[in-house]
């Protein structure tokens, strides 16, 4: 039986690890929890699961959770970084599932490598701020990193048992998004709600701006570079609004080989609990190709998507800079969603950001740091000069 500790359970990866937990109770149980500020949700999962340990964000969330959890609980409650730390590290879990949402998931996550856990890696911006670092560390601690991000685990798969000699160039697939086809000049007009309004998938609301601006696949371009140790030039992207090719690889002999199934993230987080086992996930609903009729498959227009243009450019630059825009995309989206920016201020604003950047070497965490802070307090700085939102 595997023992998990899950980073970020009230989260969409984490509601969908705990219900393929709850499947396979003869599989796997979870030792500890880390969350955000869903006490409601958090404590039902708690009764639940009874994990050992369980951290919030804040010493006031702790001390709510303790009150509602009442003194029989049994359940060891921490807070704050050191309290994710705390889950991470967990003496009994030997699989850590890192799903917090942003940079948060940086510090525990290179935590649960440094304690010798396999990671099943849902937090694309830990790799994005720190690829290096994780990869290293990675490598010096011989653990597993199993992609659980739909596009990346596809990838995964089509690789498994291939040579990697014989890997011309990998292909993710992106939706699109809302505003596949929406004239540019509405950009600006752009409400919360409308951005918000996927056509595939139901996340988080920080992925799902991500994804209606194609940041989200420029992360996951840069997280493919660490995770599979290819150049920009080789990691491609199009758009199939369908998403039911969840991405490709290309061979040297040019066979593309693709991982297809009805779009449920509940197939990327067993595969990784699982490895290298697969499980019988009777409920989800078969693939019918000739229900869905016809995929189709299109270049991304970078002018009028241009996040997904600067994530490449962050990737090619090197050293600190994709650390820098991950910083001042968190600190745009923020501000979209709270009213206080316009949807078409998140890449313009974050190209400053960049442009001002002075790039250098990734050498510590603390160098990260530094720069994750100098980006958000840059873009807080835009941010302040920008028309509100329509929410």
């Amino acid at each position: 039986m595997k023992s998990i500790t899950i980073l970020g359970s009230t989260g969409s990866v984490g509601v969908t690890t705990l219900d393929v937990v709850e499947r396979f109770r003869d599989r796997f149980r979870v030792v500890a929890m880390a969350a955000g500020r869903n006490l409601d949700l958090l404590v039902r999962q708690v009764e639940r699961h009874r994990p050992e340990l369980v951290s919030v964000a804040t010493a006031e969330l702790a001390g709510e959770l303790e009150r509602r959890l009442g003194p029989s609980c049994g359940t060891e409650i921490h807070h704050g970084r050191e309290g994710a730390v705390a889950a991470a590290t967990h003496p009994a879990a030997t699989i850590v599932v890192s799903a917090l949402v942003g940079a948060r998931g940086l510090g525990p996550t290179l935590a649960a490598i440094a304690a010798g856990k396999d990671i099943a890696f849902a937090n694309k911006e830990v790799l994005v701020i720190a690829g290096e670092l994780m990869t290293r560390a990675v490598g010096a601690r011989g653990v597993r990193l199993l992609p659980v991000d739909s596009e990346h685990n596809a990838i995964f798969q089509c690789l498994e048992g291939r040579g990697r000699a014989s890997l011309k160039r990998i292909i993710l697939t992106a939706s699109g998004g809302p505003f596949l086809r929406l004239p540019s000049a509405r950009f600006a007009s752009v409400t919360v709600a409308e951005a918000l309004n996927h056509p595939t998938w139901r996340m988080g609301h920080k992925i799902t701006i991500d994804s209606a601006t194609l940041m989200n696949k420029g992360l996951e371009v840069i997280e493919a570079h660490w995770l599979f140790d290819l150049p920009a030039a080789r990691i491609a992207v199009v758009i199939h609004p369908q998403s039911v090719i969840h991405s490709m690889v290309e061979m040297i002999d040019g066979s593309v080989i693709a991982e297809m199934a009805e779009p449920d993230m509940a197939i990327p987080v067993a595969y990784a609990l699982a490895f290298p086992d697969r499980l019988p996930l009777d409920h989800l609903k078969s693939l019918s190709l000739a229900e869905r009729g016809s995929l189709t498959f299109e270049d991304p227009d970078l002018a009028r998507f241009p996040c997904l243009r600067l994530a490449y450019q962050a990737l090619e630059a090197g050293g600190t800079m994709a650390a820098c825009l991950n910083a001042a995309n968190e600190e745009l989206v923020a501000a979209f969603l709270g009213g206080r920016a316009r949807f078409a201020d998140i890449p313009r604003h974050i190209e400053t950001v960049m442009t001002r950047h002075k790039n250098s070497p990734a050498r510590t965490l603390e160098d990260l740091y530094e720069v994750d802070g100098w980006a958000r307090a840059q873009a807080q700085e835009l941010i302040g000069q920008a028309p509100a939102a329509s929410l």
